[in-house]
């Protein structure tokens, strides 16, 4: 930032004190900021001796650069630069332009340096880590178990909080998830690897305590792979990742594609529309083809993929015609097999989503009591080995119908953290199922051995820990589908360019190009963190039709479309489109005032005030936002200064609303309750309930550090036992 001030500064004949103050103040801020950045990296090349002398020459290049900045930018104590032989940015800005190169690739290249070393403290935890594994699983006694174990659970700690940090750091979604679904898996293994070993040392000839062994360390390999191939970016071999398409991965780019059209006629091939929809029409295959698909939804799908190609042809053939001769009519009828075959893969989707679903919610509640893991414990202490074998039979047919469920919802997932969380699910029934099932026919063996039993529990905890984050997955995939979580519903109240909106034609539509995102960058994200605030309160309530929910909700996705556009990304594509937004949003805030009013006929009297008072400051700030989006303005500045002020009014009328849904919903409960119920303060309830608390990066990014620490102190226990 400062150096962009210095290489930008314009060369002015006069120059008064105040510009040469200003201008070596910027230099010697520079030259101190590189001091302390270098100073750090100095000392991580001192702890880091096989790149200390990388580590140093990129810190001196640094050092010197802004030192020669500050050098350049002397310039408050010249009466007359010029004519000094002393050289400044006056009379050598290309120097300025060198030195500035050279510090920006220097820091780069400490920054890079910095990332590396990281990166090996994660792969020497995990390494140290897999040595460990390797003598646990040669090892003969208890007692050497337990004391390989400990420094085992101690490794594991440590790398599980290098590999949270790592998490942290990552911009990816996608990989956040995967390293979140990796990270669940080894916490969840240590637990199991702590048992079944056991179990195993207990039983040493027995093969299906070792074939359950095995099948964690191998389960624990993996993971510990994964881990490291998201922090390295890289492949087993050099193998690219093919991740699956989803069917609503699928539908969303063919709509784009389709879409597009309206700008372009000549952009793809029809060809290439034609694979894209064979593609997503063999993915539905998998719906069709499931034996837990019901009829109904089969028949559904298996029409709505006859008229989806249906369709396309007819969209292709306008489409062609279009290209030869653009009369208005032709662009009519383009425009009407464009909205036709958008809504035919809309209906799709929701046909997909509702068979994926409606069998999730069926398989969750009908495996919500866990009878063959009760039998299987009953039958296993009794050492019954035939009743065993029968329920290990049922166990398997639940896991098919689960893995099949798990296919399917990744198809409808919505977004792609949620699609890997689906993967992962899949993989962990997959791999959990057999592991009861051993775990069973050991104890069904060994039927008075207490670690028998400890282990079988642990692994059926394993399952029923799946089965209820299988409950949450289902609600999450369902509020992405409904716009409540995830991507955020859009407000599709925009004016459409196009033939039913003539008025567009006078506006000049205009975007904030990068520069003027970057001012604005802060004031998005804190309008962001607001929506997320808003959408944790609304989840709170529970009645979601209630009609201070259903505005609240609708403020919020407007909200995020407007942080949206600060990015550059989402539907408001101008300008225009934004103060269209904003005047929409404060609409929407009248309504939920006069919804607060009406409301507030059923608190108690003494409750009253705070409520009115605080709908009467929503109604304020809502018509000042309304008469700034509906203010004319012309140039570039104003319209960029009209922008600012709507997205600074959207914010605070959001603050506002963070702080009316929980008071509402407290006086709500009071109000049905007859009595006084103090409820936390509305900012200190959010920071305790968390913004995204059920998202399943929240819930495997703390990666069990404190179970893992607790497997670790009850050593001394197991020990002594």
């Amino acid at each position: 930032s400062q150096i962009t001030t210095l290489i930008n500064h314009k060369d002015k004949p006069k120059r008064s004190d105040k510009t040469l103050q200003a201008i070596q103040r910027v230099g010697q801020a520079v030259n101190l900021a590189v001091g302390r950045f270098v100073t750090v990296g100095e000392a991580i090349a001192n702890e880091n001796h096989e790149l200390k002398e990388e580590m140093s020459v990129a810190c001196i290049e640094a050092r010197r650069a802004g030192e020669t900045i500050a050098q350049l930018t002397d310039v408050a104590s010249l009466d007359h630069p010029e004519s000094d032989s002393h050289i400044t940015i006056f009379t050598d800005k290309t120097g300025v332009v060198k030195a500035a190169r050279l510090l920006l690739s220097s820091v780069t290249k400490v920054l890079v340096l910095a990332d590396r070393i990281v990166i090996k403290q994660i792969i020497t935890s995990r390494n140290k880590v897999l040595a460990t594994m390797e003598q646990l699983e040669k090892v003969s006694s208890f007692q050497e178990f337990v004391q390989i174990f400990s420094q085992f659970g101690n490794e594991m700690v440590e790398f599980a909080h290098l590999t949270g940090d790592r998490q942290n750091d990552l911009k990816d979604e996608k990989k956040k998830a995967r390293m979140a679904a990796s990270r669940a898996v080894l916490e969840k293994c240590t637990m199991m690897l702590l048992t079944a070993s056991k179990t195993c040392l207990r039983h040493p000839d027995c093969e299906s305590a070792r074939i359950n062994k095995d099948g964690v360390f191998h389960r624990m390999r993996l993971a510990l792979e994964q881990v490291i191939e998201i922090v390295t970016d890289s492949r087993p071999n050099g193998e690219n990742e093919m991740a699956p398409i989803s069917i609503y991965s699928g539908i969303k780019e063919f709509k784009n594609k389709v879409e597009g059209l309206r700008e372009n006629l000549y952009f793809l091939s029809k060809e290439n529309l034609s694979t894209m929809l064979e593609v997503i029409l063999e993915h539905t295959e998998d719906f069709t083809d499931s034996a837990y698909t019901s009829h109904e939804h089969r028949e559904h799908i298996l029409e709505l993929s006859k008229q989806a190609k249906m369709e396309l042809e007819q969209l292709v053939s306008v489409w062609m015609q279009a290209q030869n001769q653009k009369t208005k009519d032709l662009m009519e009828d383009l425009e009407v097999a464009i909205l036709k075959t958008c809504q035919c893969m809309n209906e799709l989707k929701r046909e997909v989503h509702s068979a994926a679903t409606s069998l999730a919610a069926d398989l969750l509640k009908y495996h919500t009591d866990h009878m063959v893991l009760k039998a299987l414990k009953i039958t296993g202490v009794e050492g019954n080995l035939e009743a065993v074998a029968e329920y290990t039979c049922k166990l398997s047919e639940q896991k098919e119908q689960l893995v099949e469920m798990c296919r399917l919802l990744r198809h409808v997932s919505g977004t792609e953290p949620l699609e890997i969380t689906c993967i992962h699910a899949e993989d962990t029934f997959q791999v959990t199922g057999p592991q009861i099932i051993s775990a069973a026919e050991t104890l069904a063996l060994h039927p008075s051995s207490k670690i028998a039993k400890e282990n079988l529990e642990v692994f059926c905890e394993a399952w029923v820990s799946q089965l209820s984050d299988m409950s949450m997955l289902l609600r999450e995939i369902n509020d992405v589908f409904e716009g409540r979580r995830g991507e955020k519903r859009v407000y599709l109240s925009l004016p459409r360019p196009g033939k039913h909106n003539a008025n567009l034609k006078a506006l000049k539509p205009v975007k904030l190009d990068t520069e003027e995102q970057a001012k604005i960058a802060k004031l998005g994200l804190e309008l962001h963190l607001l929506t997320s605030d808003v959408d944790s309160e609304t989840e709170k309530w529970e009645d979601q039709e209630n009609e201070i929910v259903q505005h609240g909700q609708g403020m919020s996705s407007m909200a995020y479309s407007m942080y949206l556009f600060t990015r550059g990304e989402g539907l408001l594509k101008t300008t225009q489109d934004l103060f269209h937004q904003a005047e929409i949003f404060a609409a929407e805030g009248t309504k939920l005032a006069s919804a607060l009013h009406a409301f507030s006929d059923q608190v108690h009297n003494d409750d009253k005030p705070l409520l009115l008072l605080e709908a009467e400051k929503l109604v304020s700030m809502c018509k000042q936002l309304q008469i700034t989006a509906k203010a004319s303005v012309q140039g570039k500045s104003a319209t960029f200064t009209k922008v600012d002020a709507c997205i600074l009014k959207t914010r605070n009328v959001m603050t506002v609303l963070c702080q009316l849904l929980p008071l509402c919903c407290k006086l709500l409960r009071k109000a049905r309750n007859g009595c006084l119920t103090p409820a936390p303060l509305w900012r200190e309830d959010r920071i305790r309930t968390g913004t995204n608390a059920h998202t399943p990066e929240r819930r495997a990014e703390t990666f069990g550090i404190k179970s893992l620490e607790n497997h670790v102190t009850n050593m001394t226990f197991l020990e002594s036992k």
